[in-house]
């Protein structure tokens, strides 16, 4: 795991390790990149490979969360750069994760806009909802203007000195609702049966290969995230997912990244399938692609299990990297990662302060102070 790792003919990694994309909440009011947000990139670059962003956003109503960094307009290239340069300060590869939340965005940054006109029923971590609008179904002429300011964004990403871009289709997010049979309804060229509904996707993987010949070369890598099943009925099953997967393995992109609660995660939608889903991909993928795994890779227990047993090409940590900045080198040497903070200390590990409260709520992520 601590071996140098090919991504491509271009790009080595020097290890297997990835930083998890996780939102921070930590950009400034003005949605530029803070100096605490900038330090908490830079104190996880140090050990890893390869570090996948937060999600950025180019369109106003694709945000999602408040303090969310944007990538939207020219304007914003430094902002961009102060992340990129903190992350390879590091001797990390410095990647930047892109997104619209469609129906799951902030409704009070503006419209709710999806695929079609259909409200969720779940969030990324399978709550039911109900309190979300229905959104606007896109015209066809403004998903085709979403996917020149994809491109826009790509080229921002790589005027700012990033070394690739990750495309978000999970997560419940707008790509994904563009796959997925339940949010997309639509009778276009945008819609229809699976493959119909992979356009939004490979036209977005054309445009960033695009931005990558007009302003960089193949040392800038260009990644897809995806989500493999929803819970919604109709809604994105492993079938289609291994569609989705066997198609983008031919395509111009350099990795493949899961999205999951655990790396050795069965079907949520198949109780009775008791089949690793990581490994029902690599035997789709047949070794075409890398792929990322990622969720509950805490310890190198964790890490050997998901390298050998499902066998993965490369871990994304995202908790255990949030609690202890130092989590490769300590894994490294043998020795214990921290797994929790005191919530009264969380700037000793320099973490945004709405970040620490706010994944705070969440049971088993932070240790509690003890009253004397």
């Amino acid at each position: 795991m601590f071996q140098e790792f090919k991504l491509n003919k271009e790009v080595t990694l020097r290890n297997r390790f990835v930083v998890a994309p996780m939102t921070t909440w930590g950009s400034n009011d003005d949605l530029t990149v803070s100096d605490i947000e900038a330090d908490y990139y830079a104190a996880r670059a140090k050990g890893v490979g390869m570090f996948i962003t937060g999600c950025t956003f180019f369109q106003a109503n694709g945000q999602g969360f408040d303090n969310q960094f944007y990538a939207g307009t020219d304007e914003f290239i430094p902002s961009l750069k102060k992340m990129a340069d903190a992350i390879k300060a590091g001797g990390a590869k410095a990647v930047l994760q892109i997104f619209h939340g469609g129906r799951m965005a902030d409704p009070s940054k503006g419209e709710l806009v999806s695929a079609s006109a259909i409200k969720p029923n779940h969030n990324f971590f399978g709550d039911t909802i109900e309190e979300m609008p229905t959104p606007r179904e896109l015209t066809t002429k403004e998903v085709w203007e979403f996917i020149d300011g994809f491109y826009h964004a790509t080229v921002r990403a790589i005027k700012a000195g990033f070394e690739g871009i990750e495309i978000h289709g999970a997560n419940t997010y707008l790509i994904q609702q563009f796959f997925s049979p339940h949010a997309n309804r639509r009778t276009d060229e945008f819609g229809g049966d699976v493959y119909k509904r992979m356009k939004l996707v490979l036209e977005l993987i054309k445009v960033a290969n695009k931005a990558r010949d007009e302003y960089a070369d193949d040392r800038f890598i260009i990644g897809y995230r995806f989500s493999p099943e929803e819970l919604e009925n109709p809604g994105i099953s492993m079938d289609d997912t291994l569609k989705l997967v066997d198609r983008l393995s031919d395509e111009r992109i350099d990795y493949l990244h899961i999205s999951s609660h655990h790396y050795a995660n069965s079907s949520i939608r198949d109780k009775s399938d008791d089949r690793k889903i990581g490994k029902r991909l690599l035997q789709t993928i047949a070794g075409r692609k890398p792929l990322i795994g990622v969720g509950g890779i805490n310890t190198k227990e964790d890490a050997e299990d998901a390298l050998n047993n499902i066998g993965y090409d490369l871990l994304a940590i995202g908790k255990a990297i949030v609690t202890d900045p130092n989590w490769v080198e300590k894994v490294q040497n043998n020795e214990e990662p921290e797994l929790g903070i005191d919530l009264d200390y969380y700037q000793d590990i320099i973490i945004p302060e709405r970040f620490a409260k706010t994944v705070g709520q969440f049971e088993g992520w932070f240790k509690v102070k003890q009253s004397n």
